[in-house]
């Protein structure tokens, strides 16, 4: 009898333990589930924080993980981009430079170069209108380097003249906007 008795002790014991372990099992289960369900959301935002072309027949969590990436590094690169021209814009606006004489920067020509929405803008400013080359020489240039004007304004700030061209590129392979910016650089 007593036997038996500890037969039954032990039963009982073991589905204590079971049960315990059932339990245990289905809380890892429910926490992994959770787990889960957060990090597929998480995802979903960060998807619909991404541009169509960056996540376009992407389909993986890793794919759309990498493309976020690209997506970080090519905002950071237009941030410097902006900062870059921003700067620019604000020493042409003021007429000064901080290594150049005052001298020498009331002759000197301005020129900056860089793509558009539109094709190519091109910003050409000098402290005197003597020093300025003709907007007819300008539009002979662009129009020798395949590019078409769409738009042009000019200013005057501070005493510098300024014109704001945008053209048009028909061929985006062919035109070096270095070597333009040089060339307009060295023109009277």
């Amino acid at each position: 009898m007593d036997d038996c008795r500890e037969k039954r002790r032990r039963c009982t014991k073991l589905r204590v333990s079971t049960d315990n372990n059932d339990m245990e099992k289905m809380m890892h289960r429910e926490i992994e589930r959770q787990r889960r369900q957060e990090m597929a959301s998480l995802y979903a935002s960060l998807r619909s924080l991404l541009p169509l072309h960056f996540i376009q027949g992407k389909r993986s969590t890793s794919d759309q993980v990498n493309e976020a990436i690209n997506y970080i590094t090519y905002l950071e690169k237009k941030i410097k981009e902006l900062s870059l021209r921003r700067d620019e814009l604000m020493l042409l606006s003021r007429g000064t430079r901080l290594d150049d004489s005052k001298d020498e920067m009331e002759t000197m020509n301005h020129v900056v170069v860089r793509q558009c929405l539109v094709g190519v803008e091109i910003v050409l400013s000098s402290r005197s209108c003597r020093g300025q080359p003709r907007l007819s020489s300008v539009l002979q240039v662009l129009s020798e380097n395949g590019l078409c004007l769409l738009n042009s304004t000019s200013s005057i700030v501070d005493d510098r003249l300024i014109y704001t061209l945008q053209a048009e590129v028909n061929d985006s392979n062919l035109i070096d906007l270095s070597k333009l910016e040089e060339r307009l650089t060295r023109m009277k």
